[in-house]
């Protein structure tokens, strides 16, 4: 199992070297209009951006950078597959612009603009953008009328071009069967509400870079890649910046383009290939491990699983779980500038496979034996029994 993955440092209005229909995936996170440090990035693409803040006219500067955001909408529509699915995470702005304090509506602005283009809207995915600040209130605090709430939650945007994605070939279904998740991740991975992620901070070496770049943490990526496409499809961000959708699309199995506008952020970027794999490995294992925790709780809880995974041995609560296998990237090499290969093992990881039923059983036998109890004569059985 091979994948591979291209950054373009180019303009994402126009992507002509991506084929129509040639792409399962878009996830990306745009520059948020009204947001004063991607001011620049947008007056340089249009000058009465400027103009417009410089007179204060709030709302004609919002318009016109959205209306540069419509152009690379436009492409995305273009290039996904029917059936494929566009992930636009995005955040609000507060700004003050005239002596004006108002909010600007980025997510809906974006929204407003895919449905037009044909896409189907699908519901979206807040999640909680924490601030420490002490002074994060906005107003006057305490006196009523004159404060304003925080905006402390971001939303990913989730759209479908067209009508829902067919999988029709033996081999598209074994992919989609291997790419499954667990039972107990897509309850807490389809909750349209997210607080166990939390905002990334950024760890650029070149302080001007860093103003530039408002990367989305590794984990949503990685989740939202693992929930709307399936093993070796193709993932693609028109907001490239720091290369976290390309690094989550490499740790997922999938292959990846991005483009990106700012060349300042390339030497950041090709870095992935140096830390990928030591960032996969526990993610992956983490997965694992929490997987056999529920598993534990639930055989104390419930008694035994229906169905068994026919990779690891371990019980799933589904049928679906039953050829779920996580691939480990092994090595990441470069085929070319901005060009990258990684290679993948396609055998479960040896401290996850052994005969679980067996094991489990003989553990809950042991926990029986050192300390029963009334209410659970079976005895329970701990996570740190297994590992």
């Amino acid at each position: 199992m091979k994948t591979i993955h291209r950054a373009i440092y180019r303009n994402a209005r126009r992507m002509g070297s991506v084929d129509a229909g040639s792409v399962d995936l878009v996830v990306t996170s745009p520059p948020y209009p009204m947001i004063e440090m991607w001011d620049e990035i947008f007056s340089q693409q249009d000058p009465a951006v400027k103009q417009a803040l410089s007179k204060g006219d709030g709302a004609s500067a919002f318009e016109r950078m959205h209306a540069l955001l419509d152009e690379v909408w436009r492409e995305v529509y273009r290039v996904l597959k029917p059936g494929g699915f566009a992930c636009i995470n995005i955040g609000d702005a507060t700004r003050t612009v005239n002596g004006n304090f108002a909010l600007y509506a980025n997510h809906a602005r974006i929204l407003n603009s895919m449905q037009a283009l044909g896409f189907t809207a699908l519901p979206c995915v807040l999640w909680r953008k924490q601030t420490n600040a002490p002074n994060k209130f906005m107003g006057s605090g305490m006196l009523p009328a004159g404060a304003y709430v925080t905006l402390e939650h971001e939303y990913v945007l989730i759209l479908r071009k067209g009508p829902k994605r067919d999988f029709f070939k033996a081999k598209d279904k074994q992919r989609r069967r291997q790419s499954a998740i667990f039972w107990e991740e897509r309850n807490r991975w389809y909750s349209d509400v997210w607080f166990d992620i939390k905002g990334t901070p950024q760890r650029l070496a070149d302080k001007n870079t860093r103003k530039r770049s408002g990367a989305y943490p590794f984990e949503l990526v990685y989740r939202l890649i693992s929930m709307y496409s399936v093993k070796n499809d193709l993932v693609l961000d028109p907001f490239l910046g720091t290369g976290t959708t390309m690094a989550a699309a490499m740790a997922a199995g999938r292959s990846s383009i991005g483009f990106e506008i700012d060349g300042a952020l390339e030497a950041v970027a090709c870095r992935i290939k140096d830390v990928v794999v030591d960032t996969a490995l526990p993610i992956i294992r983490q997965r694992l491990v929490n997987h056999m925790a529920f598993v534990v709780q639930r055989l104390n809880d419930n008694g035994l699983l229906k169905h068994r995974n026919s990779h690891y041995g371990f019980p799933v609560i589904t049928s679906q779980e039953r050829e779920l296998l996580l691939n480990d990237p092994l090595d990441v090499s470069e085929a070319g500038r901005n060009l990258f290969e990684v290679a993948y093992s396609e055998t479960p990881q040896a401290e996850f496979c052994r005969d679980w039923e067996v094991e489990l059983d003989a553990r809950r036998r042991d926990a029986a034996a050192e300390s029963p109890g009334p209410e659970k004569p079976g005895g329970n059985v701990t996570q740190l029994q297994l590992f």
